[in-house]
């Protein structure tokens, strides 16, 4: 796994023997065992690592009117009961919702609106709740609904 492995030897004095991996993949979930030994002592503990994934496709940079599909999936063994995309561009009571069984979000034509940050959230029937954000961009325009510009003679235009 190196190089996204490390550990911070600031801390290990401190007794902080944490492993960081950066970036997480997909083939990283799985029981992670740490063990420490200090004389004649031996102290471990287990952790299970999960990993969530938002995908898009078509891959690649989104077209603004093109078809979009976002899907979410984890490596929780649990049934998956519902699925929730939260579109945090307008956060409060205007911002948008979508709830399904599906992990994954179908959008027709696809706007600059749609741009921004989406959080998706899956529910499984042991009661666990998981999410993962994503931060989604659009190419297009987002210029003026009128597209006549003026400018003064002799200064520059944008």
């Amino acid at each position: 796994m190196k190089p996204r492995v490390s550990l911070q030897d600031s801390t290990l004095r401190n007794g902080n023997f944490s492993l960081r991996i950066d970036p997480v993949r997909s083939e990283d979930v799985g029981l992670y065992e740490a063990q420490v030994k200090y004389k004649t002592e031996v102290h471990s503990c287990h952790v299970e690592l999960g990993v969530i994934t938002v995908t898009l496709s078509p891959p690649g940079p989104v077209i603004e009117n093109e078809l979009l599909l976002m899907s979410c999936n984890s490596s929780h063994r649990a049934s998956l009961v519902e699925t929730c995309w939260f579109h945090d561009k307008h956060p409060g009571p205007t911002s948008r919702t979508f709830c399904f069984l599906s992990g994954t979000l179908s959008i027709l034509h696809a706007a600059m609106s749609n741009a921004g940050s989406w959080r998706c959230q899956l529910r499984y029937s042991d009661k666990e709740i998981i999410s993962a954000t994503f931060n989604l961009q659009i190419l297009g325009f987002d210029g003026p609904t009128n597209p006549v510009v003026y400018a003064a003679a002799g200064s520059a235009a944008n």
